[in-house]
Parts: C-alpha cells; sequence; structure tokens
C-alpha cells in the first residue's frame, strides 16, 4: 500500500501552544487532500498546537484520508480568536469522505470562557440569541472513523454530525464539568448509519442527542454521567422531523439528570419510530425513562411516537417517579413496550411509580408497575 505522511511540523507548526499554527495545519490538510496515493496522513505530533476557527474542506483525490492525532489540539484562550470569523464553530470537516480522525490525542476546547456569557466582546446582541461554537463539526462527510481521541471543555457541544452517511465512533473519551452549559457529547442531526462504540461521555448536557432527519442510529457500550442521558429530539421546534431505527443498548448511566428520553415539541409535525432501549444500567439517575411531548406545553399538532420498546432495564432512581411517559393528547404515542425493566428508589424502602398520559402499548415484568398504559 503506497502511503504518504504529511507530519504538520514540516508546514511550519510550531507546537508550543501560543503561537498559531492554523495555517500550517491547512497547509498539511491541502497537501495530503492533493495526494493521489492510498491512505495520506495528516500527522500531528505528541506536541501542543493552538488553532483558531479553521475548516478542513474536501473533496480529496484519495478515497481514504488520516489525520493522526499523537499531540494536544487547544482552541484559544480568548473570544477574539474569532474576531472576523464565523463564530458558530471551531474545528470543521467540510466535505471529506473516507475521513478517519485518531489516534491518543486530544482536542481542548477551552471553553470556560464560552460558559457563563456565549457573546462575543462588544456584541451587540441580545445575551439570550448568541450561542458558542461547536468544538468540532464534520459536516457531509460519509464513511467517516473516529476513535481513540479525547474531548474537554468544549465551548458547546464536543462533536457534531451533520448529513454524514456510514459513521464509525468508537473508544472516545468526552469530559466538561456538570454545570457547563449545552455541551452534548455527540449531536446527530440529518445523518444516517451511526454507530457509537465504548465511549465514556461526561457531560454537562445530553451525552448524546439525535436529532431530526436521522435514522439506523446503533449506540452501544456507553458510560454517561454526570450529563443529561441519551436524548432523541427535541423533535418539531422546526416543523417537520423524522427519526427511525435507533438502537440503543449495553449502556449505563450514572448520576445523569435524565436516562433514556425522547422528547418533542408540540406545534410540529413528523414522526419518532422503530427505537429500542435494551439492556441498560441506571445508578442513581433521575428520570430514568421518559416520553415528554410536552416539551413545549401546548395542545397542538405533534410529532407521532410509536413502536419504542424499553427491554432488560435495570437500577436506581433518585426520584419517586422513575417512568414518565407524556405524550401528546392530540396525537398520543402507539405500541409502546416495557418488558423487565425493574427500578428501584436509591433510598431504600422509599416506593417509586410510573405515569402515563395518552400511551398506548403493553408492560410485562416491571417494578414499578406500569398499569397506565392503554391498549
Amino acid at each position: 500500500m503506497s502511503q504518504t505522511v504529511l507530519n504538520v511540523m514540516n508546514y511550519g507548526a510550531v507546537g508550543n501552544g501560543k503561537t498559531d499554527d492554523s495555517q500550517a495545519f491547512l497547509k498539511a490538510w491541502k497537501a495530503a487532500c492533493q495526494t493521489t496515493p492510498l491512505a495520506p496522513t495528516v500527522l500531528i505530533p505528541a506536541r501542543t498546537f493552538l488553532l483558531k476557527p479553521l475548516t478542513f474542506s474536501g473533496p480529496c483525490k484519495s478515497s481514504r484520508i488520516y489525520f493522526q492525532i499523537m499531540g494536544k489540539i487547544v482552541a484559544p484562550n480568548s473570544k477574539n480568536g474569532w474576531l472576523g470569523r464565523p463564530t458558530n464553530t471551531w474545528v470543521v470537516f467540510y466535505g471529506v469522505n473516507g475521513l478517519s480522525v485518531s489516534g491518543p490525542g486530544q482536542f481542548d476546547g477551552q471553553g470556560s470562557i464560552w460558559w457563563s456569557n456565549p457573546c462575543m466582546p462588544n456584541s451587540a446582541q441580545n445575551a439570550a440569541n448568541c450561542k458558542a461554537p461547536t468544538a468540532v463539526t464534520y459536516k457531509r462527510c460519509n464513511n467517516l472513523q473516529i476513535s481513540g481521541l479525547t474531548h474537554i471543555n468544549p465551548m458547546k457541544n464536543h462533536i457534531q454530525l451533520t448529513t454524514c452517511n456510514g459513521v464509525t465512533i468508537s473508544n472516545l473519551r468526552i469530559n466538561a464539568p456538570e454545570t457547563s452549559p449545552n455541551t452534548d457529547g455527540i449531536d446527530i442531526a440529518s445523518s444516517t448509519a451511526v454507530k457509537i462504540r465504548n465511549s465514556v461521555i461526561t457531560t454537562g448536557d445530553d451525552c448524546i442527542a439525535i436529532s431530526g432527519g436521522s435514522s439506523n442510529i446503533d449506540i452501544s457500550g456507553i458510560f454517561c454521567g454526570p450529563g443529561h442521558g441519551i436524548s432523541i429530539g427535541a423533535l418539531g421546534h422546526g416543523g417537520y422531523d423524522i427519526v427511525e431505527n435507533v438502537n440503543v443498548r449495553n449502556c449505563t448511566f450514572k448520576g445523569t439528570l435524565t436516562g433514556v428520553r425522547i422528547k418533542t415539541w408540540q406545534g410540529g409535525s413528523g414522526y419518532a419510530r422503530k427505537i429500542s432501549f435494551n439492556k441498560i444500567n441506571f445508578i442513581a439517575v433521575y428520570n430514568p425513562i421518559i416520553i415528554d411531548q410536552f416539551y413545549c406545553p401546548t395542545r397542538t399538532s405533534t410529532v407521532k411516537v410509536s413502536d419504542v420498546s424499553f427491554t432488560s432495564i435495570v437500577g436506581t432512581s433518585n426520584m419517586d417517579q422513575a417512568i414518565n411517559l407524556s405524550c401528546s393528547q392530540s396525537v398520543g404515542c402507539t405500541n409502546i413496550v416495557l418488558d423487565r425493566v425493574y427500578i428501584s428508589h436509591t433510598t431504600k424502602g422509599r416506593k417509586i411509580y410510573a405515569t402515563c398520559n395518552n400511551a398506548h402499548g403493553k408492560a410485562t415484568h416491571t417494578k414499578p408497575a406500569v398499569k397506565c398504559l392503554l391498549p
């Protein structure tokens, strides 16, 4: 196999964590992207590299291109690093097929400067409308592989997948303080055939969030906590949304605000269907099982939720209400199945319960008993 290795140090990168190495990285990327032999590699050695916001664009000539991170990539420690640049992203991979991003290295978003106030310096925007950048974005990247890396302290979400097809993510370590706002671990939007495996996610928002236009999502071997669990939605906020064929299994949640959740905005439309949560372990979780179709509390039309199963689930809840299936009055949920779900309260002897609203399905072998499901 012919392979070309392009070390960013050979393109002018300094690697002292203080000098802006963005242009050196882009030069190395351009050379790799234009390389015709099989499997060119952009090598980031074991040093610390400061990158200002930038985009690694495709398409590239090779059917497979490697981005090998041995060292540490850090964001600017001041918002001024975004002056004159788009403020919604930091590192972007755009339109690159056959991309592999891997190694023992690290992305450090140095996001604490954004958490208390996501506005830019001297911004005329209303503070409520300011949004911090996503740390690492993959957009229109098909046959994508991400493995082995550590992601810490993003400005907002750690990893964003948008309009990608055929993605495998494995063995990541994702970490931000529990109090850091909107720091989702992995966000999936309008993407298909996504596999997420054997990763540890501790953060301030959803460990994994799946939003509209996504299908064939397979998640297993995730340790989540602290964080807000694994969520589908919120769907319908922008109008019509669909999510289908989602399988979450062999996952552990510890001390999370929610466990497994489907949330929709009323007023939207579309569907969420063929979703399974299997072999889940809850350890002192708040709100372990939720379907919430009142994420925006009105009584208009909403996204249709159907064919959802919760099976082989065990663990403990920090709240008396361990199961909450709150479906729309106008649409309702259908074919909701609970089987072998055994949840107890973290306080020994304290009773827990399940509630339903217009949820149709069946429950067998559950604790607490779920007697509120409609036929």
